[in-house]
C-alpha cells in the first residue's frame, strides 16, 4: 500500500494574512463613508495617496529584498496602514505630507525592521509621528463638521482635490473661514485658559458627550471593532484593556473636580479613542501576545493617553501611547507568558 507523504504544516489554516486585513479594510468603510459625509472628502484623497505611496513603497523594499512584490502585496498590510494614517490626519492634507507618513510607515517602520511580523512599532502610527514632527502646522487643518447651525464655508470636491495637490486655497477663501480647533483641542486650550469645561462645552462643536461628528464616527467605529470581535479578527483583551485605561483615571479626576475634568464620555467619543482600541492598538505583530499580556498592553495604552491628554502638551496622544507600549511588549510578553507545564518559567532560571 502506497501512503500520500506531505509537507509541514499538514493542517491547513482558515484563514491567512490578506483576508484578515480585507476584513479589517471592511470594517472601518462605515466610519469612513461618516467621515466623508459630516468632514468632506478628504478623507477619500487621503486615503488614495496614502494608499499608493504604501503600496509603491512596499514594492519597493521587497524588490530590493529580493523578494517577489506580487505575492507579497496581496496580503493588503500596507493598504491596512495607509488606511489608519489617513484616518488620523485632517480632511485637508497636502498630498506631500501624507506621501511622507506613509513611505515612512511602510519603508522604515515596516521594512528596515524585516517586513510583516517582524516591525516592532505599529507603522501607521510610526508614520504619523513623522508628521507631527516635520509638518506640524499641517495637523491642524480640521475642518468643521457638516452641522446645519455651524456656520462655516464648506470646500467642494474640486476645491479640496486642488488643496490635496498644491495645497493652497481658492482665492476668496482663507483657513479662517473652514477651519475649526478639534474637540480635544478646544477642550485643553480652554482649560489651560483656566475656562471651566461646562464654558467650554457651550461651544457649538462640541456634541453629547464629545464632538459633534466625531461621535457618528466614533459608533461606526465601535460597530466595525465589535464585528472584528464576532469575527475573531481581534480579541477582546487589548479593547477592554485601552477603555480601562481610559475611562478609569478620566472617571476618577471627573467625579473628583467636574469644573476642570471632562467626563469619560468626551474622553471616549473626542479623538482617536475607539480607532485607536479596535484598530490601532490591536494589530497582531507590534502588540503583546499573550492573554494577561495584551490587557496589560491595552491598559497602559489607556492610561497614557489620558495622562498626554490632560498633563503634556498634546491634544491626543494616541500615537505616542502605542509607540511607548510597543517599546514594552518583549518586557510585557516575558512577564506574562504562561510557562510551559513541565518546565521552570524564566525568572526561575534566572537566579
Amino acid at each position: 500500500m502506497k501512503f500520500e507523504l506531505r509537507q509541514a504544516p499538514y493542517w491547513s489554516a482558515r484563514t491567512n494574512v490578506a483576508s484578515l486585513m480585507l476584513q479589517v479594510l471592511l470594517a472601518l468603510v462605515p466610519a469612513a463613508l461618516a467621515h466623508v459625509w459630516f468632514f468632506g472628502p478628504g478623507l477619500i484623497f487621503n486615503l488614495l495617496v496614502a494608499g499608493i505611496f504604501a503600496v509603491a513603497g512596499e514594492a519597493l523594499m521587497l524588490r530590493l529584498r529580493g523578494r517577489p512584490p506580487l505575492v507579497t502585496l496581496n496580503d493588503y498590510s500596507a493598504l491596512v496602514a495607509a488606511a489608519l494614517l489617513a484616518f488620523a490626519l485632517p480632511s485637508l492634507t497636502p498630498w506631500w505630507v501624507t506621501a511622507t507618513g506613509a513611505l515612512f510607515a511602510v519603508v522604515v517602520a515596516k521594512h528596515l525592521y524585516g517586513g510583516l511580523g517582524f516591525n516592532i512599532f505599529n507603522p501607521a502610527m510610526a508614520g504619523y509621528v513623522v508628521i507631527l514632527v516635520a509638518f506640524p502646522m499641517h495637523l491642524n487643518l480640521w475642518v468643521a463638521p457638516r452641522m446645519g447651525d455651524i456656520d462655516y464655508q464648506q470646500l467642494t470636491v474640486l476645491q479640496t482635490l486642488a488643496f490635496t495637490l498644491t495645497g493652497s486655497l481658492p482665492d476668496s477663501v482663507t483657513f479662517d473661514a473652514i477651519s475649526r480647533a478639534t474637540p480635544l483641542d478646544a477642550m485643553k486650550s480652554g482649560l489651560n485658559n483656566m475656562a471651566t469645561v461646562a464654558e467650554i462645552r457651550a461651544n457649538p462643536l462640541m456634541g453629547d458627550f464629545g464632538g459633534r461628528g466625531w461621535e457618528w464616527i466614533g459608533n461606526f467605529l465601535a460597530i466595525g471593532g465589535f464585528w472584528l470581535l464576532i469575527r475573531r479578527i481581534i480579541r477582546w483583551h487589548i479593547p477592554v484593556g485601552v477603555g480601562l485605561g481610559l475611562l478609569v483615571p478620566a472617571g476618577i479626576m471627573w467625579l473628583i473636580d467636574p469644573g476642570n475634568n471632562p467626563s469619560p464620555g468626551f474622553h471616549l467619543f473626542a479623538g482617536a479613542s475607539i480607532l485607536c482600541a479596535f484598530f490601532i492598538a490591536t494589530d497582531p505583530v507590534s502588540a503583546a501576545t499573550s492573554p494577561r499580556g495584551r490587557l496589560v498592553y491595552g491598559i497602559g495604552i489607556g492610561v497614557l493617553i489620558y495622562c498626554i491628554r490632560t498633563w503634556g502638551s498634546y491634544a491626543d496622544g494616541v500615537a505616542f501611547a502605542v509607540l511607548l507600549m510597543n517599546m514594552a511588549v518583549p518586557a510585557i510578553d516575558y512577564v506574562t507568558r504562561p510557562h510551559i507545564v513541565g518546565h521552570a518559567k524564566a525568572s526561575d532560571t534566572d537566579e
